[in-house]
């Protein structure tokens, strides 16, 4: 009798752990009225200071970018670019396009040698592959029309890091480690950066500090005339480049009208060309909005399987029409009609993979980088941005400007070198994309925002190049459809296709043996590697109270700090 009640006390004991384990879910940081969540924790401290002074959202988007810029030079950037998407407290939505230009003496086939074919590296390596940056026009233009502290309030706390110093953690003295030897080849000098980093070593940036202070005291000026362009057109010409001071001078940001459209009761703003990013997220949420997904299990066969199949008609679609719309006729509305979005998917099975080599782009009648990086604000007045940002690959062009200390872009890879000959990402492009004088190039970066039933619901975007669309796109659904919070959705494995390659690439020990075996019989090739990281989204969640819950990816060293 005695051995019976132990054993039913140990089942019930039993069958409380695992109850309670089945009920608790990860979340993340909570806060009552306000939250940056980025790339670092110094960056999202700085920029929640701000709101905490009284600042808005769009004074913690300068203070938080300058930060990144400091703190997380591989993809954080004064030499780069970008795009915001922004929904007011009043619903007001609006979009800034402070993406990179090619130089005025860019050619279409600048990166072609004499027999035609594209020079391997030329267009992502050094000098040759710089466009002229935005980010600084950017964070100005955001400043002088929705801003309200003084200016050098948000970029003063910039400055002190970056001459004081901050630690360097594991991941960052690995990645800078790892870069040496291009940097190395990419300077005629020794740079900063170049030694060898460990965990805890102080970082200390006195020609970035003294670059911030000209940008303080004399605005945009302090980046685009003067002694800073001077040095970064002097550099840039000393190593064979073409960005001339009347690239710098001519150098505007852009206000565009953002993508805003429908999933079933929530509306969802995000980026414009020459982002592809709103255009295909439109295209693949539609053509998988038919579905009950409520049938169909998180991350299984067949989840991965509609996913993919609709990823594989947008990219298909990124790859042949999409470009700057100030150079090229794009036919946006018809690319996310509804009527389009159902011929397109009407080749779909879900019996057998549809072959990328069978899929063109469709009948119309009518990139980047694993190291960009992303950055989500709420302020306590409503107002809500999402900024993404990048130099395209980690440190961009690995070249650091002599006597200014910020790093250059390698986007003029984000063009077409050649149509139909893909980039360091795979993606294919065409002559929408080939590249012409002050030309943007297209873009993968998908700064998005989500309302449901006309209130604030998300603030997200990723890094990740081609995969940052697909990566918006899961976290979006894991909320929506699956009713994750917002860290519980960000720790969620990803999975990616792009059309071309024909590959599933999927994070490594994630998914089931069950569902890779069975999408491989259904002709479905996967892509894992131990490497293989798909996207570091950092996001932020309206919770039913009005709260804010932060999703800062472990895949980094992201953080969310707010109040």
């Amino acid at each position: 009798m005695k051995k019976t009640i132990l054993l039913l006390a140990l089942s019930l004991v039993f069958i409380n752990c695992k109850t309670s384990e089945k009920k608790e879910k990860t979340t993340g940081l909570i806060t009552e009225k306000a939250m940056v969540v980025s790339a670092r924790e110094e960056a999202s401290k700085i920029g929640s200071d701000i709101l905490e002074k009284g600042g808005n959202a769009y004074d913690a988007m300068a203070a938080t970018q300058l930060a990144l810029a400091v703190v997380y030079p591989v993809a954080g950037n004064i030499g780069g670019g970008g795009f915001m998407v922004y929904r007011d407290k009043d619903g007001k939505t609006g979009a800034l396009d402070f993406r990179e230009k090619a130089p005025l003496t860019a050619t279409r086939d600048m990166y072609l040698d004499k027999d035609g074919n594209v020079i391997p590296g030329k267009s992502s390596f050094g000098v040759h592959s710089v466009g002229v940056p935005g980010t600084i026009a950017g964070i100005f233009e955001v400043y002088n029309k929705l801003g309200s502290l003084p200016f050098k309030d948000l970029i003063q706390p910039s400055i002190d890091m970056a001459r004081n110093g901050f630690s360097v953690t594991k991941k960052q003295a690995s990645s800078l480690n790892d870069t040496r030897e291009r940097f190395e080849k990419a300077n005629n000098y020794k740079i900063l950066f170049d030694k060898e980093w460990k965990e805890g070593d102080l970082l200390q940036q006195e020609e970035l500090a003294q670059t911030l202070e000209r940008i303080r005291d004399n605005g945009q000026d302090g980046f685009y005339k003067g002694k800073t362009a001077n040095l970064f057109v002097d550099y840039v010409t000393e190593l064979g480049g073409i960005i001339s001071l009347d690239d710098l001078a001519k150098y505007k940001a852009v206000w565009r009208k953002p993508i805003n459209f429908k999933y079933k009761d929530y509306t969802i703003t995000t980026m414009t060309l020459p982002s592809s990013g709103g255009i295909c997220l439109a295209q693949i949420l539609k053509s998988i909005e038919p579905y009950d997904l409520s049938k169909i299990t998180h991350n299984s066969t067949e989840y991965v399987q509609l996913l993919t199949e609709a990823e594989r008609r947008s990219y298909a679609d990124r790859a042949h029409f999409l470009g700057d719309i100030d150079f090229v006729n794009v036919p946006t509305d018809s690319l996310i009609a509804d009527n389009y979005i159902k011929e397109r998917m009407s080749s779909f099975s879900w019996d057998k993979a549809t072959k990328s080599s069978d899929v063109s782009h469709g009948d119309i009648l009518g990139p980047e980088s694993d190291q960009t990086t992303h950055y989500s604000i709420v302020d306590q007045f409503g107002n809500a941005v999402s900024v993404t940002t990048t130099l395209n690959t980690g440190y961009g062009s690995k070249v650091l400007v002599k006597g200014a200390g910020f790093f250059l872009n390698n986007e003029m890879d984000d063009f077409s070198a050649k149509p139909g000959v893909p980039n360091v990402y795979g993606l294919l492009g065409s002559e929408a994309n080939a590249i012409a004088p002050e030309k943007r190039m297209l873009s993968s970066m998908t700064p998005t925002i989500v309302e449901h039933n006309g209130k604030l619901k998300m603030v997200l975007g990723t890094p990740g190049g081609s995969t940052i669309i697909t990566s918006v796109l899961q976290n979006i659904l894991n909320v929506a459809e699956y009713d994750m919070g917002m860290q519980e959705s960000v720790n969620q494995p990803r999975f990616h296709h792009q059309w071309m390659p024909d590959v599933v690439r999927m994070e490594p020990n994630s998914f089931t043996t069950e569902t890779k075996t069975k999408l491989e019989s259904l002709g479905y090739e996967i892509l894992e590697r131990n490497s293989l990281i798909i996207g570091r989204v950092d996001a932020i969640l309206v919770l039913p109270n009005g709260k804010l819950e932060g999703g800062a990816d472990k895949r980094g060293d992201d953080a969310a700090v707010g109040f």
